[in-house]
């Protein structure tokens, strides 16, 4: 063995946990480019999901009207719907790429981990995934009908109800 090779330490030991597996030197540069490259596919692929979202956009919007319970919205401007259109489709677009925009996040940052935390990677991930959801559900189901009642309750006496699809 020459005194230049890098001897391995065994595979139970805490040394080989705390040590970065296939560790390559990156320039700067190489680090900018890689988070330039990550940052592009994250990019398109929320444009392929604002893409295929809008095309479903009003299903979409008839779902999300579902918390106001029967209320009639108005389009108050010409287009208004259009622009409401394009901002559903870009917020369901992230929402549909957010798995490949996670994955971008963690393929950019696992060259630096080491053994010990590339495994909570997956539980990391998996867990906050559903909580993630669990949110979104909660929220549509319980916050944001609570909210629209206390809003529409508060100035139902003074004023009359009129919603603008925005």
């Amino acid at each position: 063995m020459s005194s230049t090779e890098v001897k391995t330490p065994p595979p139970d030991s805490p040394e080989f946990l705390d040590e970065l597996p296939g560790e390559v030197e990156m320039s700067l540069f190489d680090h900018l480019e890689e988070l330039r490259r990550r940052i592009f596919y994250s990019l398109i692929a929320v444009a392929v999901g604002a893409v295929g979202c809008f095309i479903f956009v009003k299903p979409l919007v008839q779902v999300l009207e579902v918390p106001a319970q029967g209320v009639k919205f108005l389009q108050l401007a010409p287009g208004e719907f259009f622009f409401v259109s394009l901002k559903v489709a870009g917020y369901s677009g992230i929402l549909v790429a957010s798995p490949v925009i996670l994955l971008q996040i963690i393929l950019f940052v696992l060259p630096g981990l080491t053994r010990r935390e590339r495994r909570l990677i997956v539980p990391v991930v998996l867990g906050s995934s559903v909580l993630f959801f669990a949110g979104l559900f909660f929220a549509y189901i319980a916050l944001i009908p609570a909210a629209l009642n206390f809003f529409v309750s508060y100035g139902a006496e003074v004023v009359e109800q009129a919603w603008s699809s925005s």
